[in-house]
């Protein structure tokens, strides 16, 4: 059952000082890469450009950790970390692909296999960089060994580091199950009791972890919950039975393997957005948003979001747009129109696995705001209508408009403007309570004798600009002006006369004659 869990190196150099102290200050190292050859699983044929596939590294033996690879393929990049990345999609027609990953250090070039293996699908899944077996291998357990001195490059002292060992959770055994053995380069020489400590040995939980005292054996004895615990740091311990001297612990990192047994959860069973009937195409106005459980930045917990169903399918079927990596919602078509389709229901899921894992559901309510798409029109265009003359704020004529928008709102109150016939602004309008009302008002005296007839157009529109090019609707006011019986008038309305005393009677004293202003009548002055 050794391939059922995941060891990422399968060498532990473990050093022990008692037995040989002088085996901590020399040891060999051989610069390289680790392991020989690195199988990247993953779960679909087809790559996208910019996918993260897994690391090499390479071990100069002194701590560097940046180097300059090359990738003979290149489709593949490789960064300084030894990130390796597609610089451009990738179909695994076989499989799988195969290509080399290489590095020079002091004049040597050390090329390393890199393996890009589709899985197929079996339940749950992970993507942790693992040792590959040559083909033909059987499955082994791991030997963690404790190594010899040997002659070879011989390098300073440095302290020896254990790479995790790593386990997937929710394995459904036989329990226990064999992870990885420990063993002493002595064990040839001298009785080597092994034993292991801290949490999930002899530390709640207790038990998890057991290792046989004679051979070394590491178990674990149930399955491990990565959403629980991510990892167990054990101290590993070997002391030679008799002579009872010990090593000092040696720390090992149990790193439990992520699978996909989170769904995504919306963070509300139902969202609620608002758009203009005017809103341009692309622009978001509303974010739904999901969260895993699974492990943060592994394609467990890699979400997408897709639309589902669009209620009403009006005047198509796909008017709205959702980001699959951000949830972000936008108009897609146009054609929006709130005083058709005030409302629309959107059924979205979140799918894990990059959208083809496990899924979930919500409900995106999006209320479809008025925009200034109607233009107010006259109800009539045209009207005739008479006013006394010699009146100052007398009303002429109430004019009625309607408008489609959303009552009540700027979009829908209406506004009035006199724009011919009126160049002495002899008038005056305005908007009635009822903002689909507008009241011409005489602003100054007609009069009937100057001017019996006013022809006045006038435009009607909305408190707020139109959101596209629409027509203004006009109508034509002609007002008849009405003639009213005006008194004669003395020009001028005082005159003074002046004559001798004395003067005999009957003599004229001045001729003081008065006019009528209604020229259009017939009327005797007397």
């Amino acid at each position: 059952m050794g391939l059922f869990w995941f060891v990422e190196l399968v060498v532990l150099f473990l050093c022990f000082q008692a037995f040989n102290p002088g085996l901590c200050e020399e040891s060999t190292c051989l610069p390289g890469f680790d392991p020989d050859l690195y199988s990247l699983k993953v779960e679909r044929q087809h790559l996208v450009s910019g996918r993260r596939l897994g690391k090499v590294v390479f071990d100069d033996c002194t701590r560097q950790t940046s180097f300059l690879f090359h990738s003979d393929d290149s489709r593949f990049k490789v960064d300084s970390g030894g990130m390796l990345k597609l610089k451009r999609g990738v179909t695994l027609h076989d499989g799988y692909k195969e290509f080399r990953v290489s590095t020079h250090y002091r004049g040597m070039k050390f090329t390393v296999p890199v393996r890009v293996l589709h899985e197929a699908k079996h339940g749950h899944h992970h993507h942790a960089m693992t040792t590959q077996p040559q083909p033909g291998a059987a499955p082994s357990i791991p030997v963690l060994e404790f190594p010899k001195s040997s002659s070879g490059l011989k390098r300073r002292k440095r302290d020896w580091v254990i790479p995790p060992i790593s386990f997937p959770e929710n394995h459904r055994g036989p329990y226990p199950i064999e992870m990885v053995q420990i063993r002493s380069s002595y064990d040839k020489e001298l009785k080597i009791a092994y034993s292991i400590t801290g949490p999930g040995a002899d530390q709640p939980p207790v038990g998890l972890f057991t290792v046989n005292k004679n051979n070394g054996s590491l178990y674990v004895t149930e399955p491990l919950d990565r959403e629980k615990q991510d990892q167990y740091i054990l101290f590993a311990h070997a002391v030679a039975v008799g002579s009872g001297k010990a090593e000092e612990p040696i720390e090992m990192i149990v790193k439990v393997i992520d699978q996909n047994d989170n769904k995504p959860i919306f963070t509300k069973e139902m969202f609620k957005g608002e758009v203009l009937e005017s809103s341009r195409l692309g622009d978001v106005f509303m974010m739904v948003t999901a969260t895993d459980l699974d492990e943060p930045g592994s394609v467990n917990s890699d979400i997408r979001y897709s639309i589902l169903r669009q209620d009403p399918p009006l005047p198509i079927n796909n008017m709205f747009f959702i980001n699959s990596f951000t949830g972000g919602i936008s108009v897609q078509t146009a054609g929006l129109d709130r005083e058709k389709t005030p409302k629309y229901t959107l059924d979205i899921q979140a799918a894990d696995m990059e959208g083809e894992g496990l899924t979930a559901q919500c409900k995106a309510i999006i209320t479809v705001a008025d925009s200034n798409d109607n233009a107010p029109q006259f109800v009539p265009a045209s009207y005739t209508v008479s006013v006394p003359e010699n009146q100052v704020n007398a009303e002429v004529v109430i004019m009625s408009a309607t408008d489609g928008d959303d009552p009540d709102t700027s979009a829908w109150a209406t506004v009035y403007t006199i724009v011919e016939g009126d160049p002495d602004k002899l008038f005056t309008v305005s908007t009635g309570p009822t903002k689909l009302q507008g009241t011409i008002y005489t602003a100054k005296p007609l009069d009937f004798e100057k001017r019996s007839q006013y022809t006045l157009l006038v435009t009607v529109e909305n408190e707020i600009p139109f959101v596209t090019i629409m027509a203004t609707s006009t109508a034509t006011v002609i007002v008849n002006v009405e003639d009213v019986n005006e008194a004669p008038i003395f020009n001028p309305v005082m005159k003074s006369v002046t004559k001798p005393e004395d003067l005999a009677v009957g003599i004229d004293l001045v001729l003081y004659t008065a006019t009528d202003p209604d020229t259009a009548r017939k009327q005797k002055i007397t």
